[in-house]
């Protein structure tokens, strides 16, 4: 039985939430002598009222979540977030339609990065605000800041958690879920602000520091120029960013016990030794390659090399070069990097890197087992054995992601878009990459793209954002009977 009450009542305390969030771009256009700072007043009017106009007739009804509540709750949160969160985009004209309105706010919340803006410094510093903003408020998650405000709702939040976060092996810093997401909002918060003080630092100003780094930490790739990172020729800008992309796609809980000083729990870290590793052994080939090929100088090469491999890996989506202007074999790589994503607790979208270490390590044991057919061969992470149930979830989920990218390439090839463009949709918009490969590469965006097949690409987003089995469940029958 759905408690529909109790959904409404945390659907109206997002709305709210998300209105006050739309009046920090306020202060961004009054600096700036913009005219659209009354846009953004009204729209968080809008926003906050109409969710206190559901809080109302649900105020002192009990309340009670269970597990499929939470799946509706965070499927239905993204969708009311990512719908509202247009309105700025539509009031100021930066966006028009409400297909490409929808796209791009979307794109944001599910750190996507994926964008159909020509011109993005022609609109305003508090229109690029917001749209920094969602991402940010997207890469921690929105109902993981919801956490955060449940005591004031006098219900617990697991069954909110585990919807939201429904990676292999979660961990907990905390046995209680507000703790635990306080605690990750203060590494989040904290990493924000150092990648801002150090860019600004550099050669960019406060304000593309600020933007830059709450894209950078989301693993968004949402940037104020239109080159993205390459608009900045600074290595050192690019080194920062580079570094702050892998914090990001780092596991949260490695981060907060390496500012604990427990470096020995972050090198003992099976998925972490596989992270660094993917990103160091893609990174020495590409390296390598464009050294040979393109550049002839070995710096250059290899600031380029590694920070597309690690943008690319952990899904942040930033750009420094066209690397669709990279030999074939290259771009083959850079493609297959797609398909891996950041660590587990992480921001980082796609497969995650733990889910393909588990996919690997049962296959070479299966191997072991067709020799030994007797013998109990369990998969180890970490030293410790890894339950059956989760070996069948990974393997679950990477079959569900392959059907899922086979059916959507069909689907955009079927609106009139050309394959090698289908393929490199699907798979940065159901990574949360942003830039893919085609006509969707780090130089173009989504702008000519079909209508129906921006819609689509939007589901997409929300699927693999919230990691397939969230937003799949909802469409089995089993789901809706009592």
């Amino acid at each position: 039985m759905l408690n529909y009450r109790t959904i409404i009542r945390i659907f109206s305390l997002l709305l709210i939430t998300e209105g006050i969030f739309m009046w920090f771009s306020i202060p961004v256009s009054l600096i700036f002598g913009e005219a659209d700072a009354w846009v953004f007043l009204l729209s968080g009017a809008i926003v906050s009222l109409t969710g206190v106009v559901m809080y109302m007739p649900v105020r002192k009804s009990p309340l009670q979540v269970n597990r499929r509540d939470g799946y509706i709750i965070v499927t239905g949160g993204w969708l009311l977030f990512s719908l509202c969160g247009t309105i700025p985009f539509l009031l100021t004209g930066s966006i028009p339609g409400i297909t490409d309105a929808f796209f791009e706010t979307m794109s944001g919340f599910t750190t996507t990065g994926a964008s159909i803006l020509n011109d993005i410094e022609d609109l305003s510093h508090g229109v690029l605000f917001w749209r920094s903003l969602i991402q940010w408020l997207g890469g921690m998650g929105i109902i993981l800041l919801t956490l955060l405000l449940l005591p004031f709702l006098g219900i617990g939040g697991m069954q909110l958690f585990t919807a939201e976060v429904p990676s292999p092996t979660p961990d907990k810093l905390h046995p209680h879920v507000k703790d635990t997401a306080a605690r990750l909002w203060l590494i989040y918060l904290f990493l924000t602000v150092g990648e801002t003080l150090l860019l600004w630092a550099g050669e960019m100003g406060l304000y593309d520091a600020v933007c830059h780094s709450l894209t950078t930490m989301a693993t968004g790739g949402f940037s104020t120029k239109q080159a993205s990172i390459a608009y900045w020729s600074s290595p050192y800008i690019q080194y920062v960013v580079t570094l702050f992309m892998f914090l990001a796609g780092t596991n949260f809980t490695l981060t907060y016990f390496a500012m604990h000083g427990q470096f020995r729990k972050v090198w003992q870290n099976e998925e972490f030794k596989w992270y660094l590793g993917f990103i160091g052994v893609f990174s020495l080939i590409i390296t390598l390659g464009l050294f040979f090929t393109n550049t002839g100088d070995f710096e250059p090469a290899f600031r380029k090399a590694v920070f597309q491999v690690v943008s690319i890996l952990t899904t942040t989506g930033f750009a420094t070069a066209d690397y669709l202007k990279w030999t074939p074999w290259m771009i083959v790589l850079i493609f297959m990097l797609m398909f891996f994503g950041g660590s587990a607790g992480s921001t980082g979208g796609g497969p995650k890197i733990m889910r393909i270490v588990i996919m690997l390590k049962n296959s070479t044991q299966e191997l072991k087992r067709m020799i030994h057919p007797n013998a109990v061969i369990p998969v180890r992470l970490n030293k410790e054995s890894v339950g059956e149930s989760i070996v069948t979830n990974v393997l679950a989920f990477i079959v569900f992601y392959g059907i899922i990218t086979f059916i959507s390439v069909a689907v955009l090839s079927l609106l009139g878009t050309d394959f090698n463009t289908s393929l490199g949709a699907v798979a940065a918009t159901l990574g949360n990459i942003g830039p893919g490969i085609g006509q969707v590469g780090p130089a173009l965006n989504y702008a000519d793209l079909h209508a129906a097949g921006k819609w689509f690409l939007s589901f997409l987003m929300l699927v693999g954002r919230l990691e397939l089995f969230t937003v799949l469940v909802l469409f089995s029958p089993l789901f809706w009977k009592r």
